[in-house]
């Protein structure tokens, strides 16, 4: 339907959501104008008074009508201006078909199309993601009377940008210049964008010489632009060479800090703050955000409140991610006391409110300590304010809560009380009340539920099926376990990713009888591709060393150093405790050796690995004695450990004099 010569997709027009026929009869008294008298004599009505009712009509049903009676009487014609009204009132709620009904009508009225009412029918296309339909109405640009110009390129190309329509960008950049126009900085700004969504490094550095040679000097967005872009892939050395060139402004300052802060250098981002204050730029909310958000990341909470100060000192008010961000940084610090206050002041020490992220931020961090009734507080007290209400994600958070500590009540009023406020459980709402069923055993019910989420057509994930793997692989039904593996992909359409394969394998290898089928799934794992991460390893090496096979444990190790996974404590300590086990004592000593020269340790669990798995076969005070030198002080359980293994070997005396070697505590022996 007046498309471009050479393309064949039509625009998709639906039924329309409004009624809505010009051609019908007026009957609509209330229209009639007040100058209008009741008489067979026609009184013209003025445009300013037809476009101030469209205006001023909120309800966009009455303005049709209004729209339709005006059309359908001899009292006026519609001009220009109030098409372009009414195309605008429609294309604000989205109403698009009868946006392009009304640019038909205005082709056959014989009434151009502006290049500002072109723009806004592309914008409203932005709006609710449907920039192919943008394009499309493009190709009739010029059947409607308007030219096309820089300006209708640029929003387009912006529009497809939004809805990272990256493969039409430059096909219709090359028309831009077919057709004689001359991009501006705002094009490229576009183009900069895009490629840099689109990950192209390469091709965002050519775009900004093309700039320059151009003529076309790039400006602050371009700027910042490039250098979100290069801080974002670590490239922030670059950055900061691209920056010393030009003076930068105050989002390219952001930009860079934020990349420094992304990398935890915040001695880099407190020099950025001083050059910019000795270059007379004055930070903004967003600037010392990012550094008070990198200090919480860092632990350094004095710092991140010092900072707040001085932000404040400086007339700079905090907002409410800044607030967001020191409350997540307490919550990381176990200091959940100090968190709630924050919140209780934000008002009072910035006169912001709380969103649903800040909230968010703090029942998810007192949920992950199991400090369940104060989040439960906090709901309560967020329902009862007037900043927000809460959401489907604090729902969710709340009882995947629950579900770790085992509290399917708990969990199951969360889910009522969500229920009863209207909302609608989404993926992983579901996926959290599975993992709340799967820790009290109610496999059953968990499988009930995912057969509600495909009747209510939200269908499980593959997280969703990751975690009721787990739950039966924890309580040792291996089989019904492998029987929802295979019915994940075969009956749902989910594809098993590592952590299927990984959930499944643990439970195969804590099967001392199932080893067999351990490596029979771990040879599917290899036919089928999945790449193997470190957790892959971890478990593998685990098993292997369980089973005795401690030379394949150790081969594994040198695999999985040649395929880039770097090793850590758990890789190590399991290894340990395997050649412990199997008597191999040289050989745990040096795994002990290599984690001191990795800087890995060795660590309480290092050493607790080695004395436990030497069991009473030797004698582990030389292990003990060591482990204090190095300033590590043994646990009760390791104490309760060493006693036991000791007096099944020289009894109670023995023992006495045994911790009086390690310890020079002089114990008495009558005691």
């Amino acid at each position: 339907m007046y498309l471009k010569e050479g393309c064949s997709l039509l625009l998709k027009v639906h039924k329309p959501s409004i009624p809505f026929v010009l051609s019908t009869n007026p009957t609509i008294p209330n229209f009639q104008s007040q100058s209008e008298p009741n008489s067979k004599d026609t009184i013209l009505i003025q445009e300013g008074e037809v476009l101030k009712r469209l205006k001023n009509e909120s309800d966009i049903k009455l303005a049709l009508d209004y729209f339709k009676y005006i059309s359908n009487s001899s009292s006026f014609k519609h001009t220009q201006l109030t098409y372009r009204t009414m195309i605008e009132k429609l294309g604000h709620v989205g109403e698009m078909d009868w946006v392009q009904y009304l640019l038909q009508q205005m082709k056959l009225d014989n009434i151009t199309c502006s290049e500002d009412l072109f723009i806004s029918v592309i914008k409203s296309y932005g709006r609710i993601g449907s920039s192919e339909q943008a394009l499309k109405t493009f190709y009739r640009i010029r059947e409607l009377g308007c030219a096309p110009t820089v300006r209708v390129y640029n929003h387009l190309l912006d529009a497809l940008l939004g809805d990272n329509r990256f493969h039409m960008i430059n096909p219709l950049y090359g028309n831009m210049k077919n057709d004689g126009l001359e991009p501006n900085v705002y094009t490229y700004n576009i183009l900069l964008k895009a490629l840099c969504k689109n990950n192209s490094l390469s091709g965002a550095r050519k775009m900004l010489d093309e700039m320059s040679k151009k003529g076309c000097e790039p400006d602050n967005a371009s700027y910042t632009t490039i250098v979100s872009f290069l801080c974002r892939y670590g490239e922030t050395g670059e950055a900061r060479d691209l920056v010393s060139k030009f003076i930068p402004s105050v989002p390219v300052y952001n930009a860079l800090i934020s990349g420094y802060c992304r990398e935890g250098k915040i001695r880099d981002g407190f020099d950025l703050l001083d050059e910019m204050t000795e270059r007379g730029i004055r930070p903004n909310v967003r600037t010392y955000t990012a550094i008070l958000n990198c200090l919480c990341d860092l632990g350094e909470i004095e710092l991140s409140f010092a900072i707040l100060a001085v932000m404040i000192k400086r007339g700079c008010n905090p907002n409410t991610h800044t607030f967001t961000s020191l409350i997540k940084g307490l919550c990381l610090e176990s200091r959940f006391l100090e968190a709630i206050d924050v919140l209780a002041k934000m008002r009072d020490i910035g006169g912001v409110l709380p969103n649903e992220i800040t909230y968010n931020t703090l029942i998810h961090g007192l949920c992950s300590a199991r400090h369940m009734k104060d989040a439960l507080c906090v709901l309560d007290e967020m329902m009862q304010s007037n900043s927000c209400s809460p959401n489907i994600a604090i729902f969710s958070t709340l009882i995947d809560g629950f579900a770790k500590m085992g509290d399917l009540v708990g969990a199951s009023k969360i889910w009522n009380k969500m229920i009863n406020l209207g909302f609608l459980p989404n993926v992983v709402t579901y996926t959290c009340m599975i993992d709340a069923l799967c820790s009290n055993s109610m496999f059953d019910r968990a499988y009930d539920l995912i057969e509600t989420m495909v009747k209510n057509k939200c269908p499980p994930n593959t997280v969703t099926f990751n975690v009721f793997i787990k739950g039966l692989c924890v309580k040792g039904k291996l089989d019904c376990a492998i029987e929802l593996f295979d019915e994940m992909g075969n009956k749902h359409g989910c594809v098993p990713n590592v952590t299927t394969y990984n959930e499944v394998l643990d439970g195969l290898f804590k099967e001392d009888k199932n080893s067999r089928r351990a490596f029979e799934f771990l040879s599917e794992m290899v036919k089928k591709g999945v790449r193997f991460n470190l957790v892959t390893y971890n478990t593998v090496i685990h098993g292997l060393c369980m089973c005795g096979k401690t030379e394949e444990a150790r081969r594994c190790l040198g695999r999985m150093i040649v395929g880039g996974i770097k090793p850590d404590q758990l890789t190590f300590n399991v290894l340990v405790h395997g050649y412990a086990k199997n008597g191999m004592v040289e050989f745990a000593d040096g795994v002990l050796e290599t984690m001191r020269r990795m800087r890995l340790g060795p660590d309480m669990v290092a050493y607790s690995s080695l004395i436990c798995g030497l069991g009473d076969k030797i004698d582990a005070s030389v292990y003990l004695r060591r482990m204090i030198s190095e300033g590590m002080i043994p646990n009760i359980s390791m104490w309760n450990f060493l006693v036991r293994s000791l007096v099944c070997r020289i009894g109670i005396i023995g023992v006495m004099d045994c911790m009086n070697g390690v310890l020079g505590a002089g114990f008495d022996k009558e005691t």
